[in-house]
């Protein structure tokens, strides 16, 4: 390993560092998942003990330390693993308590019955992006369409709020994206049989 530590070695490290390459570290995949679904669970109001969402197939662990797009990749996650501390590589957490967070799970929760009136009647569904999506309007009464629009969007806005706290909690604001694509799978795998979900840009009924 000397030859990293020669001129043309560090040269090529810090360009690999500096240049076009995607690096994704110790993202807790585990830890968002069994985070997401306590939330998605509360939210929906789905009883304990219930039959669980089937497990989807968990990525390499490797895959989860250091993602690397382009050549060098060898040398680049020989650096890394230094640079991360192993306590956070042997221990992934993820923060999910936070006043911010709290108020908005006790807004969802109390909305939660109101929107499933219409996730029953298929009048709404579960988009693809972890937001709420309109599906129907025609299952809803003309004079309360209105009212269901003004619901939809105060639910979109207090579930964007949701993954951006959970970033900020763990000071890992790079980390919203999966953290809101965590959250789009387990929606639909807890959502109740006849639930409504967008899939390939497409309506599936659960």
């Amino acid at each position: 390993m000397k030859a990293l530590w020669s001129v043309p070695g560090l040269a090529l490290v810090f360009a690999l560092l500096a240049g076009c390459v995607t690096i994704n570290i110790y993202f807790p995949t585990a830890a968002a998942e069994e985070a997401a679904r306590a939330i998605v669970r509360d939210a929906l109001q789905l009883p304990e003990g219930g039959e669980a969402a089937p497990a989807p197939q968990s990525r390499a662990p490797a895959e989860d330390r250091v993602a690397v797009d382009g050549a060098g990749a060898p040398v680049l996650a020989w650096v890394l693993e230094r640079l991360v501390s192993p306590a956070a590589a042997q221990n992934p957490d993820l923060q999910i308590e936070s006043p911010a967070i709290n108020r908005i799970r006790a807004s969802m929760r109390e909305r939660a019955p109101q929107l499933a009136t219409h996730f029953r009647s298929g009048a709404i569904g579960f988009g693809e992006n972890a937001e709420v999506a309109i599906r129907d309007l025609s299952e809803v009464p003309l004079r309360d369409r209105a009212g269901l629009q003004q619901l939809v969007s105060e639910e979109n806005a207090d579930r964007d709020a949701l993954y951006r706290e959970i970033a900020r909690a763990n000071d890992r604001p790079e980390w919203e994206p999966r953290i809101r694509e965590t959250f789009a799978r387990v929606w639909v795998e807890e959502a109740p049989s006849g639930y409504w979900y967008q899939d390939g840009g497409q309506w599936r009924q659960k």
